[in-house]
């Protein structure tokens, strides 16, 4: 069967309504492309394919060969040659201007029997057209070790493709459960497959500071870990790490986007300079469920000096990631304690605030204020809302759309993560996999003319529960792939019946790259 290209295409010949005017031949491909097109014949990649690039695109074609290269068991040659030079037997990777129909991250693609042809208005178009060369493969592609007797042929197809929306995201909570440098570089592997462009790394909260600051050594030495009575293990990521995996993330189109938490969720900071709280007691670190869900203590907002740390973790964080954005999460902060805190009560008089959610406001106000010095973007989740949004903020709506769509209606962009279809740690039989591939991230109640501020969606997977790297992928997958494809294809291509019959030759990727994905199946 390995060796027979119809297992990898799904001959599945149907009128589906309103999801497709016209009857056409299902590839097996996630995202499904905008307009594929079946067409007769194969390309089979042998040793003496060769990957024809453009100086821009030559690391575009060194990664693609270096992808391949495992399991067929020989290196694709990658070689330049001007343009006017017809060459066949060969992979042809370009950068075209015609960027009608695909936009700036979209894509054309021709697989003939004598060559394949991918053009694109960008790198990243390159890129994706790569991916979906690799879905077209045997899944036996995703093996790290030479899968012999088999023929790496691709199905001839004409495709011109592009995404929905431009925040195609995943978050994973690194706080609450450490996870190793290789488990995070083999989750951007999978972002890049299935074209998801936004890694967002949870670096911080009440469970652990897993980011190097050197300005402030004791949140690593002190705040990575547990107090030594729970007896569980901490980490942390060094900044070379991270300039690591950020580099490893750009190789792959994934932005990194992280996420420091302010004002609440902050135990591991507090913990380690009690200072930066409002009482300045000394706190213990603990495991999730050890200890109050929701912390009293945040950090005080009537002390310069809390300004001024968060200030230079951020010189640092902004230093290191390239993102636009830098998210400061800004969610469930109690205000008990700052109700009770004299320099926070002086604070709101002197700014003239009304209450402790005009606090919080002028909180966030605050630094957003001092990452426009850094030419970044604030974004947080719903919550800041409350008390009046930061001037140029994005939200991340999770409890429900209503937050994102309020920031919307007032001009804020938007990234839709709903707990109803984008909480990756809740159990399956409250998230199915159909329900979060029914999921559209533009509410219908939204005026037309607001819908260009949602930027996308994305799924998140907090670690309190999943606590190691298998249940972590457990739950992840293959729900996050339902949500790649709610985030890239157009919303008339949506079709469940197709999406579930093709993730079907996607769980032998998934088995071939190690992933313990969830499945109803016995034995899975």
């Amino acid at each position: 069967m390995k060796n027979s290209v119809a297992i990898f295409i799904l001959f599945i010949m149907t009128f589906s309504g309103a999801i497709m005017a016209q009857e056409t031949a299902i590839i097996p491909v996630i995202p499904y492309p905008m307009n594929p097109e079946l067409l007769d014949g194969r390309f089979t990649i042998t040793s003496q394919t060769e990957i024809i690039v453009s100086p821009e695109t030559r690391p575009i074609g060194q990664y693609f060969s270096r992808l391949l290269a495992p399991a067929m068991g020989f290196d694709i040659q990658v070689k330049e040659y001007p343009r006017t030079e017809k060459k066949t037997g060969c992979i042809i990777l370009d950068l075209i201007e015609d960027t009608t129909g695909v936009g700036p991250e979209g894509y054309k693609l021709t697989v003939l029997d004598d060559r394949i042809v991918a053009g694109a208005p960008s790198l990243a178009g390159v890129f994706y057209a790569c991916q979906t060369i690799r879905q077209l493969l045997p899944p036996a592609i995703e093996k790290s070790e030479k899968v012999p007797n088999t023929a790496w042929a691709v199905p001839g197809v004409k495709i011109e493709d592009r995404p929905r929306f431009p925040w195609r995201g995943f978050m994973i909570d690194c706080s609450r459960t450490f996870q190793s440098m290789e488990y995070l570089k083999r989750f951007i592997d999978l972002l890049a497959l299935y074209k998801l462009n936004v890694f967002h790394l949870h670096l911080t909260d009440d469970q652990g500071w897993r980011i190097e600051i050197k300005k402030y050594p004791r949140l690593t030495e002190f705040g990575s870990k547990f107090a030594p009575r729970y007896n569980q293990q901490g980490g942390y990521y060094s900044q070379d790490e991270l300039r690591e995996l950020i580099r490893y993330a750009a190789e792959r189109k994934v932005t990194i986007v992280p996420e420091i938490e302010m004002p609440g969720h902050c135990l591991a900071a507090l913990a380690s300079y009690p200072d930066l709280s409002c009482f300045g007691k000394q706190f213990e670190i603990y495991p999730f469920f050890q200890g109050p869900n929701i912390q009293e203590n945040v950090f005080c907002a009537g002390k310069e000096s809390t300004f001024e740390f968060l200030e230079d973790v951020l010189d640092e964080v902004v230093e290191l990631f390239p993102s636009d954005y830098v998210h400061i999460g800004g969610d469930e902060v109690s205000k008990i304690v700052w109700k009770k805190c004299p320099k926070c009560q002086a604070r709101i008089k002197a700014e003239g605030l009304r209450n402790e959610n005009e606090l919080q406001s002028y909180f966030v106000r605050r630094i957003e204020k001092f990452l426009k010095t850094k030419n970044k973007r604030l974004v947080g989740w719903d919550e800041i809302i409350e008390g009046g949004l930061a001037p140029e903020a994005a939200v991340m709506s999770w409890r429900g759309m209503e937050g994102g769509i309020t920031a919307a209606g007032q001009g804020h962009d938007v990234i839709m993560s709903p707990t109803s279809h984008c909480y990756l740690d809740y159990e399956h039989d409250k998230i199915s996999v159909e329900k979060a591939y029914s999921f559209d991230p533009i509410p219908r109640e939204l005026p037309a003319g607001k819908r260009k501020h949602i930027l996308g969606l994305q799924g998140n997977m907090w670690t309190h529960i999943a606590t190691n790297e298998d249940a972590v992928d457990r739950q992840v997958f293959p729900r996050q792939i339902a949500l790649a494809e709610v985030a890239w294809s157009p919303a008339d291509r949506r079709n469940w019946k197709s999406f579930s019959e093709r993730l079907k030759t996607h769980f032998s990727r998934l088995e071939a790259r190690g992933v313990k994905y969830f499945s109803d199946e016995p034995g899975k």
